[in-house]
């Protein structure tokens, strides 16, 4: 494995990931697993009226990508809906997979550059954003 997968920038992000624990009584929770690599992402949400994600925590046990990708989830998540985060989850994939351009409604999600020749660690950097969609389809329902 290449030593620019695992970048200062991508180590520095997954030191600092925001909203880490759970929240009382939320209105949508999910944990997301990777087959791969057994990554693990829990998300809690609570929605505004609107459906605007208005609290959010998660609990992240994966590799560094994961985490990077957990920071920047939780850095960005505040005052989005369902739509826009799976609007972005679904640009990142494309991009990780070289089809598109990187998602410019995300900040610092270019950070993964590098992570692009390695498609079995593809995984771990949409799990964040997996977990955060199903807790808040669910509050939905």
């Amino acid at each position: 494995m290449s030593r620019t997968l695992y970048t200062t920038e991508i180590l520095r992000l997954a030191t600092s990931i925001p909203h880490l624990g759970t929240l009382d009584n939320p209105d949508g929770a999910a944990e997301k697993r990777s087959m791969t690599c057994g990554s693990r992402v829990a998300v809690n949400v609570r929605l505004d009226d609107a459906g605007h994600v208005r609290d959010f925590a998660q609990t992240v046990s994966a590799c560094a990508l994961g985490q990077a990708s957990a920071c920047l989830l939780g850095r960005g998540v505040l005052g989005k809906t369902v739509d826009q985060i799976e609007t972005t989850r679904t640009a990142l994939k494309h991009w990780l997979e070289g089809e598109g351009d990187a998602p410019d409604d995300w900040e610092g999600l270019t950070i993964f550059e590098a992570a692009r020749g390695y498609p079995a660690r593809h995984p771990a950097i949409l799990l964040p954003f997996d977990a955060a969609i199903t807790a808040i389809r669910e509050a939905q329902s």
